[in-house]
């Protein structure tokens, strides 16, 4: 049975969010504002947080923030009365596995935990090659979620495994920052955010910083490229 912690100062909604996941099988725990949610989310072992950005005490996207640098694993969505890209990004940018705009369908919110949960479930270990995307010694196991570098185990968040996939899909190809917003990301391209930047950071300090030869290389005002160089 998945833990689930609803973080909403709505006490009405977070009852309702509440009773569809008991409904649907999940556990589920609530906390009222910022602070005590992101508590709880740090001292107990939640798969799941489904997360206000608008709370008392600290807000939501400082939260996420905590909570991404004090476990890379667990799960995020986060849910907004602010609908627009930029805050969606915003939401991203401090590690958000999926976002949600007030008022929404419970049923959706329900399809959305499913999805997440989904895609980080342990699953039987594939060697087939088409599921094994391979560069220098950096591999990627679409299966298992696995990532590995020389040999390392090397932990990603979801928003991070989705982005050196696809790169791993891609590999020697200039890939802009609308292309890897729309594709990797389901989101129209703003040109003034850096979501893509800062994620490509993220992934360079974990791939690269430590090892020879460094894969992910920039080209001034086209995008990034994945390759051996």
């Amino acid at each position: 049975m998945k833990n689930i912690l609803i973080v909403e100062d709505e006490q009405r909604l977070a009852r309702n969010i509440s009773q569809t996941l008991m409904d649907e099988g999940y556990r589920t725990a609530i906390a009222y504002d910022g602070d005590s949610g992101l508590q709880r989310s740090l001292e107990e072992p939640f798969d799941l947080v489904i997360l206000d950005i608008n709370l008392p005490g600290i807000n939501g996207y400082e939260v996420c923030r905590q909570l991404r640098a004090a476990n890379e694993q667990l799960l995020v969505i986060m849910l907004t009365a602010l609908g627009e890209v930029e805050d969606k990004l915003q939401g991203f940018e401090r590690g958000a596995d999926d976002y949600m705009v007030k008022p929404f369908d419970l049923r959706e919110l329900t399809a959305r935990v499913a999805t997440c949960l989904r895609r980080t479930a342990p699953r039987p270990e594939v060697h087939e090659p088409e599921e094994i995307l391979q560069l220098a010694d950096l591999t990627l196991n679409r299966k298992t979620r696995q990532v590995l570098r020389g040999g390392h185990t090397i932990v990603l968040t979801a928003k991070e495994f989705s982005l050196l996939e696809y790169m791993l899909q891609n590999p020697d190809r200039v890939l802009s920052k609308q292309e890897l917003t729309e594709r990797v990301w389901q989101l129209r391209f703003d040109p003034g955010t850096n979501v893509v930047e800062v994620y490509i950071n993220y992934l360079r300090k974990k791939i690269d910083k430590d090892y020879t030869p460094k894969l992910i290389h920039t080209r001034s005002g086209q995008g990034y490229v994945l390759a051996i160089e």
